[in-house]
C-alpha cells in the first residue's frame, strides 16, 4: 500500500440492525465509514423468526453494506418449516453473500442440544442449495469442547464436500481446531475479543494462521476492543482488531487491513470491489 492511500478495512460481522443503535445508527455508519470501513457484512439472524430480513433493509438501504440470512442457535428452538421456507426466498436477494450465523452454543443453552444440531442440518441443507457460504458460530460449555467436536463432525459430514465454504466467526477454539476447519476451506474471522489479556489462546492461532485466509470484525454491538471494552462496540472499532493482528504477525494495522479486505473480497467473489482496490 503506497503512503497516499487511505487505509481500507472489511467489517466482516456486524448486528447493525439491533437496538443499542437504534439512538444514532446513521451517525455510527458514518463513522464507520469516516474510519476507512469500506464494507460491512451484516448478519441477518435478528431476533430469529420474524426479524429474518433484517440484514437486507439495511444492505438496500446502503451501498456498502451486504447481508447474511440465518437462524442463530439461541433460536433454533423457535424455528418452523415456515421459517426455513422464507429464508430460501430470501437467500435469492442481491445482497444476501452468506447464510449465517448458523451453528451450536452449549455455552448459553438457550435451545436444547439435539433442536440446535438439526436446525443446523437443515440450513447447510439451504445453504447449499442456495450456493451461499456459511457463517459459523461456535461456543463450547465451560466444561468441554464438545462444541466444537460437534460442529466440526457435521460440517465434515455435511458440508465440507460442496465446496462453498464459510467463516468461522469470533473464533475463539485452539490451533487444531482451525487447521480442521481451514481443510474444508473456510476462512477465520478474529474479533475484539483477541485483544483481552487472557485470550492467548486465540492469539495463537491469530499468528499462524495464514494471510490470505484471515478476516477481521467487530460482532457489533458485542465483544468490544481494547482500549473500548465495556463500551457499545461499533464497525469503526475494526481497526483495534487489525492492530492487534499487525501486532502479532509484524505488520502494520493498514496491512492487515488491505489483506483482511482482499480476502473478504476474493472469498466472497465481489471481482467488482477487489479490482477497485
Amino acid at each position: 500500500m503506497t503512503t497516499d492511500q487511505r487505509p481500507i478495512f472489511v467489517d466482516s460481522h456486524a448486528h447493525l440492525e439491533m437496538e443499542q443503535f437504534d439512538p444514532d445508527r446513521p451517525a455510527m455508519l458514518q463513522r464507520a465509514q469516516d474510519a476507512g470501513i469500506e464494507t460491512i457484512l451484516a448478519i441477518g439472524s435478528g431476533t430469529g423468526p420474524g426479524s429474518l430480513d433484517c440484514a437486507i433493509e439495511l444492505a438496500n438501504q446502503h451501498d456498502f453494506i451486504y447481508a447474511t440470512i440465518g437462524i442463530h442457535p439461541h433460536e433454533a428452538k423457535l424455528a418452523s418449516d415456515a421459517d426455513f421456507e422464507e429464508m430460501a426466498h430470501l437467500a435469492k436477494r442481491p445482497k444476501v453473500i452468506a447464510w449465517g450465523e448458523i451453528g451450536l452454543d452449549y455455552f448459553y443453552d438457550h435451545s436444547p442440544r439435539d433442536v440446535q444440531q438439526q436446525v443446523f442440518l437443515k440450513q447447510l441443507q439451504l445453504a447449499q442449495s442456495a450456493k451461499l457460504p456459511i457463517v459459523i458460530h461456535c461456543r463450547p460449555s465451560d466444561r468441554s469442547e464438545n462444541a466444537w467436536e460437534d460442529c466440526l463432525k457435521l460440517l465434515r459430514e455435511h458440508w465440507a464436500e460442496g465446496g462453498v465454504g464459510g467463516i468461522l466467526h469470533c473464533f475463539t477454539g485452539s490451533w487444531a481446531h482451525a487447521t480442521q476447519a481451514l481443510d474444508m476451506g473456510f476462512m477465520i474471522s478474529f474479533a475484539g475479543n483477541v485483544t483481552f489479556p487472557k485470550a492467548q489462546q486465540i492469539r495463537e492461532t491469530a499468528k499462524q494462521a495464514p494471510l490470505d485466509r484471515i478476516l477481521i470484525e467487530t460482532d457489533s454491538p458485542f465483544l468490544a476492543p481494547v482500549p473500548h471494552r465495556g463500551k457499545r462496540n461499533e464497525p469503526s472499532f475494526v481497526k483495534e482488531v487489525a492492530r492487534q493482528l499487525g501486532e502479532l504477525r509484524g505488520l502494520s494495522t493498514e496491512e492487515i487491513g488491505l489483506q483482511t479486505t482482499n480476502n473478504f473480497y476474493r472469498f466472497f467473489s465481489l471481482h467488482e470491489k477487489l479490482n477497485s482496490i
